[in-house]
């Protein structure tokens, strides 16, 4: 079990950003980009992701820094690499559903944001009101280490003092959910809210009640 804010043990859930809490808002801004742009749509995504792994999703590399990889990328000046960059930015769209589920679900489990993300990602979940309903977050921008490595899930799960079988984990990537569970945790492949609502109300529901004793 882990440890929630108050000292008593719940049981702990980690859960992903992008295509979870998050909708999916890049297949339709690559092919509004792609046709103002005169490319195809994997060409733009190409241009945003293409080698970001070990470089801006791992913090070597700064946002700025890889917003003018960008621009080179796409022949663009600062002015428009800047007007891709907001147009990404309020295309976000988070899951109300979900988030509603977690805050009801809080006071029963410790709540892990666990996200292979670039830098900028954390004001969004400032300005969402996410991290409000988060015990720690766990960015691989942050740590040095994105998902499926074992050592961000690592990270996590000692960001909250919990062992790997008292911990539930929601992605939308099944590699990244089969590495969690060759670890030891139990985990869930995001599709539907509903059934991700689901396998959370079951996962807090069958934990074992918080210990409120002492530990000797």
């Amino acid at each position: 079990m882990s440890l929630g804010k108050a000292g008593a043990r719940r049981p702990a859930l980690l859960i992903d950003v992008g295509g979870v809490l998050m909708a999916d808002c890049l297949t339709a801004a690559a092919a509004a980009w792609g046709d103002r742009l005169g490319i195809a749509p994997h060409a733009f995504l190409a241009a945003l992701f293409a080698g970001n792994d070990d470089q801006i999703l791992v913090g070597r590399v700064g946002e700025a820094a890889w917003w003018r990889t960008i621009a080179d990328r796409l022949h663009l000046d600062e002015r428009q690499a800047a007007a891709i960059r907001a147009d990404l930015r309020a295309r976000q769209t988070w899951n109300s559903a979900l988030l509603t589920g977690l805050r009801r679900i809080h006071g029963r489990a410790t709540i892990t944001i666990v996200s292979n993300a670039w830098p900028d990602i954390r004001a969004g979940l400032a300005e969402a009101g996410v991290l409000d309903l988060a015990d720690t977050v766990v960015l691989s921008c942050e740590v040095g280490y994105a998902k499926p490595d074992p050592r961000i899930y690592a990270i996590a799960l000692h960001s909250v003092r919990a062992d790997p079988a008292d911990a539930l984990f929601i992605d939308d990537t099944l590699e990244h959910v089969d590495a969690a569970t060759a670890l030891g945790m139990s985990g869930h492949l995001h599709s539907h809210t509903g059934q991700t609502l689901t396998r959370i109300e079951r996962f807090v529901e069958s934990a074992p009640l918080p210990h409120l004793g002492y530990d000797h």
